[in-house]
């Protein structure tokens, strides 16, 4: 465990060192690319950027590009690097040497962007990723490495050994893990004829890629090695993947499959499409199997088809990482269990309980980043506050998520509560709603039918019975995007307010009148909106303005504290 805190420190303190300062070729990345979903989003990005540019907080002398896929069809992580690749060889050509960033569309001013209570000012992932992989880009053949923005790998190597990404094809690293978790990720089956060495790394070549495997078919294929690895209890362990690099000479290979397969239509899998087709036990009957994809295309199957004829027979190379680990956070439980709870992790990489905040003191086990509170608020263990202002008396509850919210004094959160205050632009005028859950309500639950609608739970209640108590009607609530489907997320249940802090209040309101049992009645005229409108509606300039007062405020506290 020491071991890899103090890898993860050294790190971090390679990082710190380059940020606000020029780099020398060779000392970072020449390119650094963060992909968006649309738009919207990459603009989202842009700003984000800009502003961690203006204030230093990032290695500067190299080229951040923000990447949006095309508008229409969703094309998946897959499609999304194939279109990365040819913008970058449009601007680049041959000097094409970068970081890929795949961001999934779960908030409105992305994954990359998450706060971690770590550094001053905070650390995001972006910052996180780039600290971790700070030593790759010296040891690297012109290519680019492709990697998620809601995981972290830690890993510790000898002093006389290095990462070294330098063969063709493709090169992922490799994590021991327990075959539980090889069964929700990218599971390595190791080329049986290369000899098992002991050291902390190992370079291997991967006999066949298994997409979120059944433990029978890990056991089946081979993937399973016996012996003692880190993070693994018993003796029966499998290496899954994270991060891969591609070199120059496959990328233009991929160049030429992004031609053979636009426009592309269809959700491309970077992991499980690419992967697949790889290594000399690869076959093409993964082509024929959609258990794990989210939908179902009729084109998907043709163009699975067509990768594995581009992809069949180059090489997948593994660098194994016996001594690491691989932390995903990207549900509201593992972020709140990995930043609370999460003693090893914590350790791992120093996490402290209060990151760039104004606050009184923190109760054990929670989690306060870039915020300011009231010395008179009481936090619940287990709980994250980001971006948000507490008045005075506040309470929060336990195990409970309050993002960019302005909360006025005396008021109290119960625990397991989720809250997420965002600036809307409707029709030319800004606005505020804050969207409020559960953090076990199953967002993405759905039914067909408006008499279905009993069966859709919030805050431990029938979203019926939470219409009942804030006394609306059935046929008075309404549901924005498809017709076809009612669920959490496109009900329309949050009010519309002129202000950050009456939007807090109301959304809290509706929350304790459920708790409580009692009838809470909206405001004549105001409108609801849906969690699915308010990210269509987002205002990030307004959002990123709010986060900017913050930061203001607490560094005049702290330079007020310095005086003293």
């Amino acid at each position: 465990m020491h071991r890899l805190q103090k890898a993860a420190a050294e790190k971090l303190e390679k990082f710190n060192k380059l940020r606000g300062h020029e780099v020398r070729t060779g000392e970072f990345w020449d390119i650094v690319v963060v992909t968006a979903i649309d738009e919207d989003q990459k603009l989202a990005y842009e700003l984000q950027l800009s502003e961690k540019l203006r204030r230093r907080e990032l290695p500067l002398g190299i080229h951040y590009h923000v990447f949006a896929d095309p508008p229409g069809y969703k094309i998946g992580n897959g499609g999304s690097t194939l279109y990365v690749l040819e913008n970058l060889e449009d601007k680049y050509g041959e000097s094409l040497r970068g970081l890929s960033q795949r961001l999934p569309n779960a908030s409105a001013l992305g994954k990359i962007f998450t706060a971690l209570p770590l550094g001053d000012p905070v650390y995001q992932m972006l910052e996180l990723k780039l600290s971790m992989y700070i030593d790759f880009p010296i040891d690297m053949k012109p290519g680019v490495l492709v990697t998620c923005a809601d995981d972290i790998e830690l890993y510790n190597i000898a002093s006389t050994e290095k990462i070294v990404f330098d063969k063709p094809g493709f090169t992922a690293l490799a994590h021991p893990s327990p075959l539980s978790i090889g069964t929700t990720h990218g599971v390595f089956v190791l080329d049986p004829r290369e000899e098992s060495g002991t050291s902390q790394m190992e370079y291997r070549s991967c006999y066949r890629f298994l997409h979120k495997p059944s433990i029978e078919k890990m056991y089946e294929n081979g993937a399973v090695c016996k012996g003692t690895a880190m993070n693994v209890t018993n003796s029966d362990f499998v290496y899954t993947d994270s991060t891969y690099y591609i070199d120059y000479a496959t990328v233009q290979c991929l160049l030429l499959l992004l031609k053979d397969i636009r426009p592309i239509i269809c959700e491309i899998d970077a992991y499980g499409d690419f992967l697949q087709a790889l290594g000399p036990g690869a076959t093409i009957a993964y082509t024929q199997n959609s258990s794990n994809v989210t939908t179902e295309e009729s084109s998907l199957l043709k163009v699975r088809q067509i990768i594995f004829q581009w992809l069949q027979g180059k090489a997948l190379n593994v660098i194994v990482l016996n001594n690491s680990k691989f932390y995903h956070i990207g549900t509201t439980g593992e972020y709140l269990f990995h930043l609370t709870q999460d003693d090893n992790f914590r350790s791992e990489l120093n996490l402290v309980s209060s990151a760039f905040s104004t606050c009184p003191s923190v109760v054990p086990g929670s989690c306060i980043i870039h915020s300011v509170l009231h010395p008179s608020c009481s936090v619940g263990p287990g709980t994250v506050i980001e971006y948000s202002r507490l008045g005075a008396n506040v309470t929060i509850g336990e195990g409970a998520i309050i993002s960019g919210c302005d909360v006025s004094s005396d008021l109290h959160v119960p625990s397991g509560v989720f809250m997420h205050s965002l600036s809307v632009k409707v029709r030319g005028t800004t606005s505020y709603v804050t969207v409020a859950f559960a953090i076990e309500d199953n967002m993405k639950q759905c039914v067909t039918s408006l008499t279905e609608i009993d069966k859709l739970q919030l805050f431990g209640n029938s979203l019926e019975k939470c219409l009942h108590h804030w006394s609306l009607r059935v046929e008075d609530l309404k549901f924005s995007g498809d017709m076809g489907k009612f669920g959490l997320w496109n009900a329309s249940i949050f009010p519309q307010c002129s202000d950050l802090r009456r939007s807090f209040t109301l959304s809290s309101q509706m929350i304790c009148s459920l708790y409580g049992k009692s009838t809470f009645r909206f405001p004549k005229d105001i409108r609801l909106l849906s969690i699915q409108e308010v990210l269509q509606y987002k205002n990030l300039e307004e959002m990123l303005k709010f986060r900017q007062h913050l930061y203001e405020e607490i560094q005049e506290n702290k330079n007020v504290h310095l005086n003293i």
